[in-house]
């Protein structure tokens, strides 16, 4: 929810040739969010949306071309993702906004988009789609590796080594999503950078455990969830609930910074439970997404996973900026689409097996 990611990718081998992101405008942000939960007039606001975005995505795109000096006729595809403004898999339907009609009139290139809804079809959660790109970039044939995306949600790609057939992953639980949300509420900033707010903190063990009795957490994968489930107005009722009860209750740990604390420790205590029961003893633990530049939780994720001997970094160790993984993804997913490959994994979505993602809108 914080902008467009961009970014001009060619495969085999892995090149970047051009990033650029586009923060969102308040106005549009505060729109998708709202966007996220049941409200007054939905379909006429998320029509609007949906055109706003698709504008911003097409013009950010020809800006990005014009500034790298790009050759339009070498691009073969845009893989347009879109936003998420409802996913619910447990439903049978998932729902991204930014037209891609629009894009294509904006560039004058194909776009290949609704990369979730063929996995749905097929009996998936439509979700995480990552994992098949993580195999693609990161298993290696010694080392079993966890790729970690931690974007609002946080998602793992658990990456046996050289074992292609037993490749899983799955949603862990809320990661910026709740932090970014607290954090904007109680000091004006988008999000806790590097986690310092939350690491001047002390987790509150009882809204710990309230927070983590949260049914997601129990569920056997594949799974996966989002700004439904996990939001600010869930949040609220379970503080308010462990303030009202009195034997968990102690005024003196209510402040804004230990339940920033405690948000964090929610997001590593679901990460290490999975990693745990992931059926791999040792390896290397990578980390994507924006949540790879909160020291404070990587810190946090080095000291819960020592005694399994867990290396914790980032992707840049492994090529690949972690800013730039998840837009890479979807670029990688439209060229699967388009050389009519597979891009979803069956054991880790769910689905009744491996599906062309995508449809494409053509010039």
């Amino acid at each position: 929810m914080d902008g467009i990611d961009i970014v001009a990718a060619s495969f085999e081998p892995l090149q970047l040739h051009a990033t650029l992101t586009i923060p969102f405008e308040q106005d549009l942000k505060d729109e998708l969010m709202a966007l996220t939960l049941p409200s007054d007039n939905e379909i006429d606001r998320m029509g609007k949306a949906d055109v706003a975005l698709a504008k911003l995505i097409g013009h950010g795109i020809n800006e990005l071309i014009k500034k790298n000096k790009l050759e339009r006729k070498k691009i073969k595809a845009i893989g347009s993702h879109g936003q998420t403004i409802r996913h619910r898999p447990e439903d049978g339907f998932t729902l991204q906004i930014g037209d891609p009609n629009i894009i294509t009139e904006i560039t004058q290139l194909p776009v290949i988009s609704d990369f979730r809804r063929r996995d749905m079809a097929a009996g998936g959660q439509g979700a995480p789609l990552v994992p098949a790109f993580h195999q693609a970039l990161f298993q290696h044939e010694q080392i079993d590796r966890v790729i970690l995306n931690l974007g609002g949600i946080a998602n793992v790609s658990f990456l046996p080594a050289g074992k292609k057939e037993n490749i899983s992953g799955f949603d862990t639980g809320p990661a910026n999503v709740l932090m970014d949300a607290w954090c904007h509420r109680h000091t004006g900033h988008a999000y806790d950078e590097n986690g310092d707010w939350a690491a001047n903190g002390s987790p509150i063990r009882a809204l710990l455990d309230r927070l983590y009795s949260h049914d997601f957490f129990a569920r056997k994968p594949p799974k996966s969830t989002g700004r439904e489930d996990f939001n600010l107005d869930w949040l609220d009722d379970q503080i308010s609930d462990w303030r009202n009860d009195e034997l968990e209750y102690e005024e003196f740990e209510d402040t804004p910074e230990n339940i920033q604390a405690t948000l964090a420790k929610l997001t590593v205590r679901a990460i290490q439970k999975a990693i745990y029961r992931s059926g791999m003893k040792n390896g290397e633990v990578y980390v994507c997404g924006g949540g790879a530049y909160n020291s404070h939780i990587l810190e946090q994720l080095r000291w819960r996973l020592r005694k399994h001997s867990w290396s914790v970094q980032t992707t840049d160790v492994i090529g690949l900026s972690p800013t730039w993984v998840e837009s890479t993804a979807f670029a990688w997913l439209a060229m699967r689409f388009d050389q009519s490959m597979n891009g979803n994994l069956s054991a880790v979505t769910g689905a009744k097996g491996d599906r062309i993602l995508g449809t494409i809108t053509k010039v």
